[in-house]
């Protein structure tokens, strides 16, 4: 599977009702979330197929990102079951997002 882009009107149809998701919240002017794409994307290759990777533009989003209070970018957002558990700003290592969704 690929990372998986969303907007607002897919946003809740990507989130797995089963299993973890993580939602990265970024923009393409934003340095840290353009050094955090190829850590996210190697993140997703190597987890297995219960963990959904998902990415969401904060400019082109303005009504997902509200719901979810993303005030600073990256942001990261691990749900489980569907629901949000815990957010993360900033950079994270590959180790840190298996960390947090291994938490889950």
């Amino acid at each position: 599977m690929a990372v998986l882009h969303a907007e607002d009107a897919t946003f809740a149809q990507l989130i797995q009702p089963k299993g973890i998701t993580v939602v990265n919240f970024w923009v393409p002017w934003c340095g840290p979330c353009r050094m955090f794409a190829p850590v996210l994307e190697e993140f997703e290759r190597e987890s297995d197929a219960t963990i959904t990777v998902v990415k969401v533009n904060v400019d082109d989003n303005p009504e997902t990102t509200g719901k979810y209070h993303v005030m600073s970018i990256p942001a990261t957002l691990i749900f489980k079951d569907g629901q949000p558990r815990q957010q993360e700003v900033g950079m994270l290592s590959i180790h840190a997002l298996q960390q947090l969704a291994a938490s889950q």
